[in-house]
């Protein structure tokens, strides 16, 4: 949910900070006090399209700033956070912010982070949803109703399409592999010739595994050959020869001994310090064998720098390591047999590949068939939704048809159909709402009360299957009143039961059903116009609410009317 949202030299409002709490939330206010500038803001930082005029007058940019608590573990926003490399803390907080600047480019944030503002918008719109009068939402869009639907169906049968992508996957990539090795002659002519060149190039240089690294440590032997020596011969002199260090430790062990031979503690040192003395002995004899075997051979680095300049080679065209090289090598091995025994691996891979078409064909059906039984479950859900909203003879169809292709390489009952991910179905909303009428696409009704009407009663059953945390509703019930406002009031205040509602109405059915009441108001100070917001107690909606009533000064009426539209709606509420 949006728990914090800060403002700051934006349009009319030069500094704003507000807190919002869950449930559902009115923001009320005369015309122009700054509603919908609030929403505008949300717009904006949840990756909408920005513009220089939302800076306010005399400043240099505008800053934008929410911050949002992921309650639900499960939500998609922690995978999509994943995927694109964004940290959520343990506290499941989430911080957008936003800076417009003069020059009209903006710098974008999530938690901290520099991003850009299409990654803004993923992650916003996955945890704020704005519907206004006016804007094309996902409800509307033809593209997005499958997985409207899929959403609606996956609360009961969360397991329902896992099977289809996972085949689905396995079939495209399988479906590549055969175009690809289907190739014509000639490119597959011409393949073969560079990987001969290369695997010829490869096993001529007889590489070992960590053959670099030897090399590369055997050199450094010889670059510094006279250094290593005169240091190891003055290391073995240091040890060797009369007063020299075995000397004094043998001189040093013989008086620990006899020392011993009356002391119990001083024995044990003894004991340890023979020990030492011959492992230095050992060493040094080791060292002798080191300087007795060491011998400079520049024949030898001439050959050691020629052999790393041809690994050097190699490691450009086919790896960084030495152990890179060999695995290409491997692999330009398997590919060579691939082509050299091409008819074969086409009717091996054709076979596998018709195999998996007829599991991917089975699943699609049964994935279309069970999208027609959720239509029909979805259809009932959403009339019985638009009953409560006093549109009772309206029409609602979900039309699950197969996405037609003209290959042929899918036949669904005489039909060639085109798989995708999301399965073979092509899913639209159709509805009417006058009788007579034949049900027409959802993004053709022209009539503002009744779209309202409608988008309330999906957003209803979509909310919670959306996963959005905030849904936002900016004056989308213009257009309506008495019992059908009284409607959409109960359906908003439903959908903030599961999700944080928060809705700008000019209406006192919805203002009178809110968990908190917000006033916008605007003043002057200083000759410059400022925006503020004020929580309002019980007697102070109260006025509010009366003035929203009569329009005009508050009545004792008025008062009246709105304590019972209060207190009503708390009854309904508690039930």
């Amino acid at each position: 949910m949006l728990t914090e949202l800060s403002i700051k030299n934006f349009a009319i409002i030069d500094q704003l900070s507000i807190t919002f709490q869950k449930g559902l939330t009115v923001l009320t206010g005369e015309t122009g006090a700054g509603k919908s500038i609030i929403i505008d803001a949300l717009s904006l930082l949840t990756g909408g399209r920005g513009s220089v005029e939302y800076i306010r007058h005399g400043e240099k940019k505008a800053e934008l700033e929410g911050l949002f608590i992921i309650d639900e573990f499960d939500h998609p926003i922690f995978g999509k956070a994943e995927e694109l490399g964004i940290e959520i803390s343990e506290d499941k907080m989430v911080v957008l912010h936003r800076t417009i600047s003069q020059s009209g480019k903006s710098i974008c944030r999530i938690n901290g982070k520099l991003t850009t503002l299409s990654i803004l918008k993923e992650i916003g719109q996955l945890m704020l949803d704005i519907h206004s009068q006016h804007e094309t939402q996902a409800l509307l869009d033809p593209e997005k109703h499958i997985e409207l639907l899929d959403y609606f169906y996956l609360t009961t049968n969360p397991t329902f399409i896992d099977e289809y992508r996972a085949i689905y996957k396995k079939w495209i990539a399988l479906k590549k592999r055969y175009e690809s090795q289907n190739r014509n002659e000639k490119e597959l002519a011409q393949r073969l010739d560079l990987l001969q060149f290369q695997l010829n190039e490869i096993q001529s240089a007889n590489l070992i595994p960590n053959e670099d690294e030897e090399l590369l440590e055997e050199r450094n032997t010889l670059q510094n050959f006279e250094k290593i020596y005169q240091n190891l011969t003055d290391a073995y002199n240091g040890l060797h020869g009369d007063q020299r260090a075995l000397d004094w430790l043998s001189f040093a062990s013989n008086h620990l001994e006899i020392s011993g031979e009356n002391n119990y503690e001083i024995k044990q040192i003894y004991d340890e310090f023979i020990d030492y003395y011959y492992n230095i002995e050992e060493l040094s004899y080791k060292m002798r064998q080191q300087i007795d075997s060491m011998e400079f051979d520049p024949e030898r680095l001439q050959i050691i720098e020629s052999r790393l300049n041809e690994i050097v080679q190699l490691k450009r065209k086919y790896g960084s390591t030495v152990e890179e090289i060999l695995e290409y090598s491997a692999k330009v091995e398997e590919e060579l047999d691939e082509i050299e025994n091409n008819d074969q691996h086409i009717q091996k891979l054709e076979k596998q590949l018709e195999e998996l078409t007829q599991d991917l064909l089975l699943e699609a059906k049964n994935l279309h068939d069970l999208r027609n039984r959720a239509a029909r479950k979805l259809e009932k859900a959403v009339l019985s939704e638009l009953k409560e909203l006093y549109l009772e003879k309206s029409q609602f169809k979900v039309d699950v048809n197969l996405l037609k292709s003209s290959m042929t390489d899918l036949v669904v009952d005489g039909v060639s159909v085109k798989a995708a991910e999301k399965g073979i179905d092509h899913v639209q909303f159709f509805i009417s709402t006058n009788p007579g009428e034949p049900p027409k696409p959802l993004n053709r009704i022209a009539s503002g009360g009744e779209m309202s009407r409608i988008m309330l009663a999906l957003k209803n059953i979509f909310a919670k299957h959306q996963g959005i945390t905030s849904v936002i509703f900016d004056e989308v019930d213009t257009g309506v009143s008495g019992r059908v406002a009284q409607a959409m009031a109960e359906k908003m205040y439903n959908i903030s039961i599961g999700s944080q509602v928060l809705c700008i109405s000019h209406l006192p059915q919805v203002a009178s059903i809110a968990d908190t009441h917000l006033r916008i108001e605007k003043r002057v100070k200083n000759e410059r116009t400022h925006t503020i917001v004020k929580e309002l107690q019980f007697d102070e909606r109260i006025a509010e609410i009366g003035k929203m009533i009569t329009g005009t000064e508050l009545t004792e009426a008025s008062k009246l009317h709105a304590k019972e539209l209060i207190e009503g709606n708390n009854q309904l509420k508690n039930r």
